[in-house]
């Protein structure tokens, strides 16, 4: 007897695809618009070599794709990764488009990486790196063509060497270039806990909306203690909610008490790492996500809540810190199961939210408040919480909801511009 082979892995972009074109399907559009939708408006990858300590010149692969520009100037990270391939960069950058839509931000959609692991590297070789990749694109971004920001991987470090390896290759002296920068070389307040932030609001509205107050037994699981997970596991237990599980890379700790986030970030400082802290016990990591808590929190990368998981998840909600966590099939599992999915779109889209506030003091040559960032932030991301929500309900899920409102006003932005 054959034994089948087990089913492919859903990828990123097939993934983005297929819901964009549900949303196609909800909107009535026609294929040949949800074609063009799903297309990149341009894709560039570079080979640039760097000079090795090891081997004298090693050569590195980079990705920059810009998947809309209907509504603006591109917007998206920068990530280094080994896995980073260009269906991966294109998944993400359409995932950018349909978040600047839903926050209803002049922000178009893009996503940029260079393959290969930043861990154990010098500080050197990775100013060395990223000054060379910043040369190879820099045709193809600007303040008002193309924004990187940080993302897995990089840091406001990287974006000031982004910056300024941009001037150096263009001449142009452009703060708005890159968010996500250093507050003296005109980052924004409040930009680094963006992210984690906006998924606060969000996570706070969902359990107000589900009739749950946070300091009522509430408990959390978080996958994923980068600058993200870490953050919001602050402010989690801030608000009340007993954070019981958190994982990373290299392993998994549980503590039913409730895990003592401050100390545990002051460990992960230390040994780079939540294994070997000593308040709470060592698990499988992959209990994670199925943990018997209110809220899962996948914080990490895209693709891990599958078919092969998603049954054995037992919380009441689901919010997608990280791009892409949940494939389509996780997703119909988890709606059958009456489990509520905040969307990547609308639970993480702090971060792209404050890298447009950047954007536009870079070009005011303003500084706003921290005061002024946080209740703005707070202001649009409880906004669109309101109409994504408004717009769902017993025959539309939060991500078909959001998908379709963001897509219905790309597609606007594009008619009204005469391309589709």
């Amino acid at each position: 007897m054959t034994v089948p082979a087990p089913p492919a892995p859903v990828t990123p972009l097939c993934a983005a695809l297929r819901q964009l074109r549900e949303a196609g399907e909800q909107l009535g559009l026609d294929n040949a618009v949800v074609e063009a939708l799903a297309r990149p408006h341009q894709e560039v990858t570079v080979h640039f070599p760097v000079p090795s300590t090891d081997s004298g010149m090693a050569t590195f692969t980079g990705h920059r794709v810009q998947h809309n520009l209907a509504r603006g100037p591109g917007k998206g990270g920068i990530r280094y990764a080994p896995d980073v391939d260009l269906d991966e960069v294109k998944a993400l950058a359409m995932w950018m488009t349909w978040k600047s839509a839903l926050l209803d931000i002049p922000f178009g959609g893009a996503k940029g990486g260079v393959a290969f692991d930043p861990a154990g590297r010098s500080s050197h070789e990775l100013e060395a790196i990223t000054r060379a990749f910043t040369h190879a694109i820099s045709r193809f971004i600007g303040p008002e063509l193309d924004i990187p920001a940080p993302d897995v991987g990089t840091d406001e470090r990287t974006m000031a060497w982004m910056m300024d390896a941009y001037a150096r290759s263009t001449g142009q002296l452009a703060p708005a270039v890159v968010t996500g920068k250093p507050l003296v070389l005109g980052g924004s307040h409040g930009r680094a806990n963006a992210t984690s932030d906006g998924v606060g609001v969000v996570t706070l509205a969902a359990l107000a909306a589900a009739g749950r107050r946070p300091r009522d037994g509430v408990s959390a699981a978080v996958q994923g203690f980068g600058k993200v997970g870490s953050g919001l596991a602050r402010l989690y237990v801030d608000a009340g909610i007993a954070v019981r599980l958190i994982s990373d890379r290299y392993g998994a700790i549980r503590n039913d008490a409730g895990i003592d986030v401050p100390a545990l970030q002051d460990h992960v400082t230390r040994a780079g790492t939540v294994v070997g802290f000593d308040k709470a016990d060592a698990i499988e990591p992959d209990s994670v996500l199925t943990a018997d808590v209110t809220i899962v929190v996948p914080a990490a990368v895209e693709g891990v809540i599958t078919a092969a998981n998603a049954t054995a998840v037992s919380a009441e909600l689901v919010i997608e810190a990280a791009n892409g966590p949940t494939t389509p099939e996780a997703d119909a599992i988890l709606r059958r199961r009456g489990t509520t999915v905040v969307p990547d779109i609308l639970a993480n889209s702090g971060g792209v939210l404050v890298s447009y506030f950047e954007w536009v003091q870079a070009r005011q040559r303003e500084r706003w408040s921290a005061e002024r960032v946080d209740r703005q932030l707070r202001e649009r991301v409880l906004a669109a919480w309101d109409h994504v929500s408004g717009q769902s309900g017993k025959t539309r899920t939060l991500r078909q909801a959001a998908t379709a409102i963001a897509v219905r006003r790309v597609a606007e932005a594009q008619r009204l511009r005469g391309l589709i």
